[in-house]
């Protein structure tokens, strides 16, 4: 079986690299996408079954979701982009190293943010921006979202490590598992069993721990070559085996913990030029954007197993190859997300909300915010890429330049000159100006990696 492992492994140095990126993206992009919709469909089920208040209470919560997903990414993308290059490199004993010094430091992480949420999380959703209307949906959910996200932590990190070991399809599987019990049990729990917002946490719970238990019982097989072994030095923690998980899953957790800070500066920016409706529509953009995203991400996911491989390799033509199918494709997916949300935003907002209100405001936040929306595709593409080398500090820089370099300054100005709309069009300014600096330090990574193959003679083919 482990013979048969390595030789499905070699295959990211052999085979196609167009075919490559649609057999590992596929099941990336399905797994993402579900992920996407069936959170969407939880906010759908949420403003119709409990009303926009619960919509904004719901839009409250998300920077605490975007930092406990920051601390996740820390590990899931920094351990799965070091395990591609080991498995490159044929140092299976290092990967498991990586993938037990994971798990560890991933437990001790959860254990302690969600310690920290339930004894202040009435103070965090106060500093996040909840009124005294939306602070009571922002709780509800929270306390009965908390033990989910344990295992939403466990099941998305070692997805991440699943895939790039080489069971993209079984990884997109498990992602199905969770995505189609929560859309099964959300709407029950919603309406049926009249638990309003507590019943989507409670489905979400539910769901992510069975999914969690799928993904985690694939590193219990003894035949795997990456797998959880008995001996207890793999589970040691090792500065070695650490600090470059860390490193490397600095950018996408720092992207996380950025947008949790952004979205406390932007929910009381909004609630103060807006109110609660400003609050709620932005809820509403944010949650039809994650869609393209996560179908980026997806592809992200699927590019880095074949970059991070390649890398280790020295196969350098490979690697360029592939970063370009990815940003095409990206791009294609981002646009045309794009076109469709300037083209018919009433319709969109109309899927989430009946109030008149909530929907003319969320038509005016789409107008002005998805002008420059068809950039973020090579943004994201771009900083994966920078991930998957290793190159934490690049990484980081590209990661923090759309989000904090450029859009805090924006937010901080533009409110004060044109009130509501300010906040709207900081989004597509701060995009405009983070491809700009993209294409630079992408332009002088790709010169840098021609130069390392004409060196090491790995010339294109």
């Amino acid at each position: 079986m482990q013979q048969s492992e390595r030789s499905k492994l070699n295959e990211l140095a052999t085979a196609d690299v167009g075919r490559l990126l649609w057999r590992y993206s596929l099941p990336a992009i399905v797994g993402m996408l579900v992920n996407a919709l069936y959170n969407i469909v939880d906010r759908i089920f949420i403003g119709q079954g409990v009303g926009p208040e619960a919509i904004a209470g719901l839009a409250i919560t998300f920077p605490v979701m975007n930092l406990s997903a920051a601390l996740g990414v820390l590990i899931g993308a920094g351990g799965s982009a070091r395990i591609s290059i080991l498995l490159g490199a044929k140092n299976y004993e290092g990967a498991s190293h990586t993938l037990g010094n994971a798990l560890v430091v991933l437990t001790c992480i959860i254990i302690a943010y969600l310690s920290c949420f339930a004894i202040f999380i009435d103070d965090i959703l106060t500093a996040f921006g909840a009124s005294d209307v939306t602070l009571p949906y922002a709780r509800d959910f929270m306390l009965y979202i908390l033990p989910g996200m344990l295992m939403t932590n466990f099941a998305f990190t070692f997805n991440n490590f699943m895939r790039v070991s080489g069971y993209p399809v079984k990884a997109m599987i498990t992602m199905f598992i969770g995505a189609g019990i929560n859309v099964v049990l959300a709407p029950l729990f919603i309406f049926k069993f009249g638990w309003g917002i507590k019943g989507a946490a409670i489905a979400t719970d539910i769901a992510m721990t069975i999914s969690a238990i799928f993904v985690m019982a694939h590193f219990l097989n003894s035949d795997s070559v990456l797998r959880f072994r008995r001996k207890m030095s793999m589970y040691l923690p090792s500065v070695r085996v650490i600090w470059p998980i860390i490193a490397t899953g600095a950018a996408p957790s720092l992207v996380n913990a950025a947008a949790c800070f952004i979205n406390v500066n932007i929910n009381k920016s909004l609630y103060a030029h807006g109110g609660d409706i400003a609050v709620g529509a932005a809820g509403i953009f944010t949650s039809y954007t994650s869609l393209m995203t996560m179908v980026v991400i997806g592809l992200c996911q699927g590019m880095q197993p074949i970059i991070g491989y390649n890398y280790g390799a020295g196969l350098f033509h490979r690697l360029k190859r592939t970063y370009w199918l990815t940003v095409g494709a990206a791009t294609a997916i981002v646009v045309t997300g794009q076109i469709v949300g300037l083209a018919i935003p009433g319709y969109i907002a109309s899927a989430f909300t009946t109030d008149a209100s909530l929907i003319r405001e969320t038509v005016r936040c789409l107008s002005i915010s998805m002008l420059c929306f068809g950039v973020v595709g090579f943004q994201v593409v771009s900083t994966t890429l920078f991930q998957s080398l290793g190159r934490a500090g690049a990484s980081v820089f590209l990661s923090l330049s759309r989000q904090v370099i450029f859009l805090i300054p924006l937010l901080l100005y533009l409110p004060g000159q044109y009130g509501l709309d300010g906040i709207w069009a900081s989004f597509p300014l701060s995009d405009l100006m983070a491809t700009v600096v993209t294409s630079i330090m992408v332009a002088i990574l790709l010169t840098n990696i021609s130069k390392l193959a004409i060196d090491t003679g790995r010339l294109p083919v």
